[in-house]
């Protein structure tokens, strides 16, 4: 072995390939993008039934009714890598600028126009750079963002749930979800999540999840005395 050679065996930057590991990160990604259909495809049915003062109804995600929402899960399912970097360039980095012209590409002329689109994408493994699970907590989150101000009601799978409960509470990512649980304790009721240390929140997975993601609706749903803190942290 060269001095070369032998440099970048002990380099800790290359790594011999293992497949093992690569077969077990493929298994991961596959059984997350089939989450992220089931949950397409249940929110698709919850969808099928509105009529049209429902789908004008606000939604948790800020400014976005309910329609928007959708159209923007659309949009999400469908525009891949050089896609996204794209518009992001177009839009001069303003996200929320990006976001808004997807969104107006992605809805239809009618609401159900909108619902027809999304239902094409309902198994797309389509997405923006980044890891998996934070598509899946993309669809997780904006389902609960329109369920929860029609007084819908559907709890996707706990393992579902906790694969996107434990990517917030490492990353701030597509939510600030790391910062927002800094100095607490988290433990769901319903699942093995626990995250953190400091005053205790508890709840539900679900509704860990969704007040990580800012949507302080969902506080309303946990007990213990870091409820306040979490409470003052989210945006929505």
């Amino acid at each position: 072995m060269t001095d070369d050679s032998r440099a970048r065996a002990q380099s800790p930057l290359v790594q011999p390939f293992n497949l093992e590991v690569a077969v077990r990160n493929s298994l991961t990604r596959a059984t997350l993008w089939s989450a992220a259909a089931t949950e397409r495809a249940a929110l698709a049915d919850d969808l099928a039934g509105l009529h049209e003062a429902q789908w004008a109804q606000q939604s948790l995600c800020g400014r976005w009714v309910v329609e928007e929402v959708v159209a923007h899960l659309t949009a999400a399912a469908s525009i891949g890598a050089l896609r996204w970097f794209g518009s992001v360039l177009g839009a001069r980095f303003d996200f929320d600028l990006h976001n808004d012209r997807r969104l107006a590409e992605y809805r239809g002329a009618t609401p159900a126009e909108t619902l027809e689109w999304f239902q094409q994408v309902v198994t797309s493994t389509t997405s923006a750079p980044g890891p998996t699970a934070a598509w899946l907590g993309e669809v997780v989150v904006h389902a609960q963002d329109i369920r929860r101000p029609l007084g819908f009601v559907r709890t996707p799978a706990v393992e579902t749930v906790t694969e996107v409960a434990r990517f917030y509470a490492r990353r701030d990512f597509t939510v600030a979800g790391r910062s927002t649980i800094e100095g607490l304790r988290l433990e769901a009721t319903d699942g093995p999540f626990t995250a953190g240390a400091g005053p205790m929140v508890s709840g539900t997975t679900l509704a860990l999840t969704m007040a990580m993601a800012g949507r302080g609706a969902y506080c309303d749903d946990l007990t213990g005395p870091g409820v306040l803190t979490l409470r003052d942290r989210c945006t929505t």
